[in-house]
């Protein structure tokens, strides 16, 4: 295992993620925690795959990587430097939590609560348009970023959709990215958010006290046949998430 400097993770050749995306985490979290200030230039790349103990290759894969993102910018013959700080909040566009983490350089983690198979209430059947009784799996996750709890996610999906969720370790791996192993991507997701005072029973798993104000996002997530394959209660902390969209006037050019 070969140590980054004190503020960031260790890079692990035995770590769920490739080494590239490691690398490009710790230099995504340099850039916004300010420990690369905007405008500066990185280390040479020598001295970077020596720190990361990883190849010029993949160092140069993690550094192309974060320049897509806009976290840095090349300059040809001069090096790699820290982007200029622009928007880069949660999207509009439909992404997992697991891919937004990446996209702001942070690590992603979660605690399972609950990984189960039960059958469909007659509200849910309705919900997913299917008959009584059918088995839904059943996983609920404190989710995390850089350690910090963010949000309390508690999700449905019609297990016949993807029968390996239930042999899935879902304290790494992302519940979008297999259900499109699966076959069954969400492309389309309605989304209603609301303030309301934290449920006694999520307040611990996300260090508050019971009413302090969360924000909870129910989506109902469609495949490219109109199937509804996902559907989530997901409890954010107030103080750690916030949503960016934007509003066209009717006529407008």
């Amino acid at each position: 295992m070969n140590t980054t400097s004190e503020n960031t993770a260790p890079i692990a050749a035995d770590h769920h993620e490739p080494l590239w995306v490691q690398a490009a985490q710790v230099i995504g979290r340099r850039v916004t925690d300010g420990s690369l200030p905007a405008g500066r230039r990185l280390p040479a790349e020598r001295e970077l795959s020596e720190e990361f103990g990883i190849s010029r290759v993949t160092l140069r894969k993690a550094l192309h990587h974060l320049v897509e993102r806009g976290v840095l910018r090349s300059s040809h013959g001069r090096g790699w430097y820290a982007a200029e700080r622009t928007d880069r909040e949660w999207p509009n566009s439909l992404e997992s939590f697991t891919e937004t983490a990446r996209r702001k350089g942070l690590v992603p983690s979660a605690t399972v609560l609950r990984a189960e198979v039960s059958p469909a209430t007659l509200d849910e059947a309705d919900e997913f348009v299917v008959a009584g009784g059918t088995e839904l799996f059943r996983l609920d996750r404190v989710r995390m970023l850089d350690g910090l709890p963010i949000g309390v996610d508690a999700s449905r999906v019609v297990l016949n959709l993807a029968p390996q969720l239930v042999k899935t370790d879902f304290s790494a791996s992302s519940l979008l990215a297999e259900l499109t192993a699966a076959g069954s991507e969400p492309v389309d997701a309605e989304s209603v958010i609301e303030s309301r005072g934290c449920p006694p029973e999520l307040a611990p798993h996300l260090g508050l006290a019971p009413g302090d104000p969360v924000l909870v996002m129910q989506q109902s997530l469609t495949d490219a046949k109109g199937r509804v394959v996902l559907a989530t209660t997901i409890t954010y902390r107030g103080d750690r998430y916030r949503l960016r969209t934007s509003f066209v006037r009717g006529g407008a050019a």
